[in-house]
Order: C-alpha cells, then structure tokens, then sequence
C-alpha cells in the first residue's frame, strides 16, 4: 500500500501530527529503516499516543514481516507488564523512541521480506470490559479485504484531510490510517483527545472527514451552544462508533454541524473495523421524516458493508430468526478474523462469526444492537436487554448518560438498577420508564453518579460498576 502511494503521490504530504509531517515518499523511506531494524524482532510493541511514527512502524512491521502490536500505553504498570510478558523478543517502542524512528535514514539492504497474505499482520488487545484483554490476531488479508471492499485508491479529491483522535490501539486508529492512506486523503493526528483543540484543528487543518467515540462526540456538541453551529465550514464527513451513541447526543450533533454527513460505523476488533454503516442519507431523513421507522433508523448502525454477510439467530435454538425479531448477531466475510493468540478461532464450520451482541434487522436490512448479550438481566425467568432501557432512560430531560445493571436478587434472580449521570427524582424517573415500557423493565433502584466507568474509546466498564454496585448496594 505505501509503495502504491509513493509511486503515485510521492511528494504528497500523507501524515500530519504535531507540527511535523511526511510525504508518501518519505513515509516509504522510514519505514524501509524501521524494517530493517525490526527485521531479527519476534514482533514491534508500539507504546505511544499518536504521532506520525505511528504509520512508520506499522508499515516498517510489514517491511520486517512481523506482527504490528499498539499497546494502551494508559495502563498500569502491573497490567503492562503482563502484556510485555507475553511478547518475548518482541522489539518495545515508547515515546523516546518515536522521534528517532522518525529521523532515521534508509539504510542500502532495504529490500522487504516476501508478503504472506495470511501471516499475522497486526494483533490487537480487546478493551476486556467484562473479562480479561484477548489478543486479536488480524492477518495481512482481513485488512486489505476491508481496504478493497471499501475504498478506491487515490479516489480522495487533492484537499481532503482526516482528523483521527481514536488512540493507536484501537482497530479504528488503525484501519483509519490504512484506509484514508489508500483513498489518498492526509491523515491528521491529534495526540491526545480535547474538545476545543479538535474544533480548532478541524479549522486550521481545514479538515474534510473525522472519526470520533461517543464520548468524544458528546464532548464536542457541549462547546456548541444550543442553537449555535460549530464553524466548521470544510468538515464534509463525520464518523463516530465504537459504543452506543445516545439518540439525543447524535441529534445534538446534526444540528450543530448542518453541513456534514454523518455515519455511523459498527464493527469489532475481530472484524477488522467497521461491517455496517449507516451512512448521511439515513442520519437527514431520519431527523426530519415523519415515519416513525424512518425515525428510528437513526437508532440503527445501518446496513451491512459490501462482503459482509449479517444474520440473527436465536439466542437458545441457533436457528436464523425471522426479520424484526431480536437474536444474537453473527457475521461472515472474508475481512472477518475471529482469531485470537493462544486459544484458536471462533468462527464455526460455515465461516460465522459470533459478535455476542444482541440485535435486530429490519425488512430494509437495518441493523439494531440492543447490548452485549453476556449484559441480559434474567428477571423472573425474562430476558431483559438494559439497552432498551437505557434508551428510554436517555430521552428523560434530566439524564446525560444511563448504564443498566442486574445485581442479585433471591426473589426475582436479579433486580434491575440504573446508574444515571444527571439529576432528578428516582420516583418520577422510575414512573418516566413504567409509562414508557411496562413494570418488569422498570427499574427497581435508581443510582446517581458524577460519571460512569468507561474505556478511553467510550465503552463502558460493566464489570467496574456492578463491582461498585454490590459493594453499595448488595
């Protein structure tokens, strides 16, 4: 892919962070170097934020045909050590390293290692919110089926400019970077996520396109004033994913920014990025049609990407279930890994892989999670998904963000609590739920926090609140 742009576009600026830039060219000659460092490595352990060594070390890695591993450089010592423990002879990069990588000449044997499509190219630890961190193993065709079905090259028009905030280690950080690099657009970083400083560099940079997580999303439509619009006249595309995005946050947002298109992309680090999308036709007729299943589409992730198959199937039977009916979410495409480091695949003998989230497609081919399905409260003896709790809590004038949790109980099996970061009274925001749904999904506590336990891309930690929970509320 680097070779293909510095052939094309050789002198073309292609990455941007901090003040410092690189065209394709001398993308392709750093790389070159880092591969013939990396070349004797087991692997290269990349431990920084994002900087424009980012892309020198992943294609430096492919140079050196070693697996490409970013590691969340935000984890404690203990949990880090644990990571580098399973690593051995792994080459480990952190921040000292990053400039010098980027300042280092090629050297004359550069020649790279052959390509082998199916050796592992980059391995990815998931976020671990309700267990330990798998390693996803992500081969060198999972990413270029999901580059191929999805952009052409060198189609981006000569200004277009991709802000990425995502963090390295997160699979949208990644195939952002593969995918604008081979569409043709610049790729500009910003190191660490702030909302008034993303707004400002969407108008220095005259940046065209973004990907943002739900938090970050709800940060940036806060510095707008209601009623205000964000002043960013080239910012044509936003992209934002990764976890649920509350209705009103996305609302917010469209009315703040007018003039972009938005999407919505749906995906896994299993998948190698996104595998639906609901794209900025469906965001504009969805806020302004009367049709309530128009209307609702905007609580969709949109219909599946060219090569990606999508079925529901029932959560006891494994049957496929029919249209409109809620069931587990399984998919198949050849970008889909499924794959992780020591305990073999996950996909079964027809190629599907299990998402464990649960979801619904409508008769136009929509998609709606409804939650992760290890999330289900069991109350007597009902499947309950907090998600369409959640929903109904969020339209509440009061709330800026809920989380649902079952917590034991010895009548029912379990008792529904919500965690609520906003204000009201629990009685009437109980009643709020009872009028919406009926009583079995009301919850029966309601709890308020300054804020819930998240990752840094906006997932949010089941595992630390109910932890908090039956310490406070057994």
């Amino acid at each position: 892919m680097i070779l293909e742009m510095a052939t094309s576009a050789g002198d073309r600026v292609v990455v941007t962070a901090d003040n410092r830039s690189l065209t394709a060219s001398e993308l392709l000659d750093r790389a070159r170097a880092a591969a013939h460092r990396f070349r004797r490595r087991s692997a290269v352990l990349y431990l920084g934020a994002n900087h424009v060594a980012y892309p020198v070390a992943l294609f430096g890695a492919a140079l050196a045909g070693v697996p490409f591993i970013p590691l969340n450089y935000r984890l404690g010592e203990h949990q880090l050590a644990r990571l580098l423990d399973r690593h051995p002879g792994a080459l480990v990069l952190r921040p000292a390293d990053l400039d010098v990588l980027v300042e280092a000449e090629q050297p004359q044997d550069d020649d790279p290692a052959p390509q082998d499509q199916d050796a592992v190219a980059v391995v990815l630890y998931t976020s671990g919110t309700t267990a330990e961190p798998k390693a996803a193993l992500l081969r060198h065709r999972h990413l270029l089926a999901y580059v191929f079905n999805t952009q052409e090259f060198g189609s981006a028009e000569p200004d277009a400019a991709t802000l990425v905030a995502v963090p390295p280690y997160h699979v949208a950080g990644l195939m952002n970077l593969l995918t604008n690099l081979y569409s043709g657009r610049r790729i500009v970083y910003q190191s660490a996520f702030d909302a008034p400083d993303w707004l400002a560099t969407v108008r220095r940079e005259r940046v065209t396109h973004a990907l943002v997580v739900p938090t970050m999303l709800a940060r940036i439509v806060a510095e707008v004033p209601d009623g205000a619009t964000a002043g960013t006249p080239t910012l044509r595309s936003l992209a934002y994913g990764g976890a649920r995005t509350p209705r009103p946050v996305v609302e917010r947002a469209l009315r703040a920014f007018p003039d972009t298109g938005f999407v919505n992309a749906y995906g896994l680090t299993e998948t190698a990025s996104s595998i639906a999308v609901l794209g900025p036709d469906d965001h504009r007729e969805a806020l302004v049609c009367d049709e309530p299943a128009v209307r609702d589409r905007l609580g969709s992730v949109g219909r599946a990407l060219p090569g990606v198959e999508i079925q529901i199937r029932g959560e006891e039977s494994d049957e496929v279930v029919q249209l409109g009916c809620t069931g587990l979410v399984f998919v198949r495409g050849e970008q889909i890994s499924g794959e992780y480091g020591g305990r073999g695949h996950a996909l079964d003998p027809a190629g599907w892989f299990a998402t464990r989230d649960r979801g619904r497609l409508d008769a136009d081919g929509y998609l709606f999670i409804e939650g992760r399905a290890d999330d289900t409260i069991i109350r007597g003896g009902e499947n309950i998904a907090p998600a369409e709790i959640e929903d109904v809590l969020l339209a509440h004038p009061g709330i800026v963000e809920a989380a649902v949790i079952g917590l034991p109980d010895p009548e029912w099996g379990q008792r529904i609590v919500a965690v609520l970061v906003g204000e009201g009274d629990p009685d009437e925001i109980r009643a709020w739920v009872k009028a919406r749904l009926r009583s079995a999904k009301t919850p029966d506590t309601v709890v308020f926090r300054a804020e819930l336990p998240k990752t840094d891309t906006g997932k949010l930690l089941r595992r630390t609140l109910l932890a908090d929970l039956e310490t406070t509320h057994a």
